[in-house]
């Protein structure tokens, strides 16, 4: 195979894993933010506020993996 083809699969490679596990996580995390507020309704605001952030680390991890395949595409 090709230099650019090998390149082009592997940040393709790289960008599918690096999505797939944050949005498993994400997932996860709604889930049971969801769960903890169905029983407990008044602690609705301090569940969300930390669902929030959790979310936001999370996706973190997918931004980082977008900017590998990035490098890895453009650099490498």
């Amino acid at each position: 195979m090709e230099t650019d083809a090998v390149r082009l699969w592997a940040t393709a490679v790289v960008i599918a894993v690096g999505a797939f596990g944050p949005a498993i996580a994400i997932g996860f995390i709604g889930s049971s933010a969801v769960k903890a507020i169905s029983r407990n309704p008044e602690a609705s605001s301090k569940i969300q506020t930390s669902m929030i952030l959790a979310i936001a680390f999370a996706e973190a991890i997918a931004v980082y993996a977008l900017v590998i395949a990035l490098v890895e595409k453009f650099v490498a």
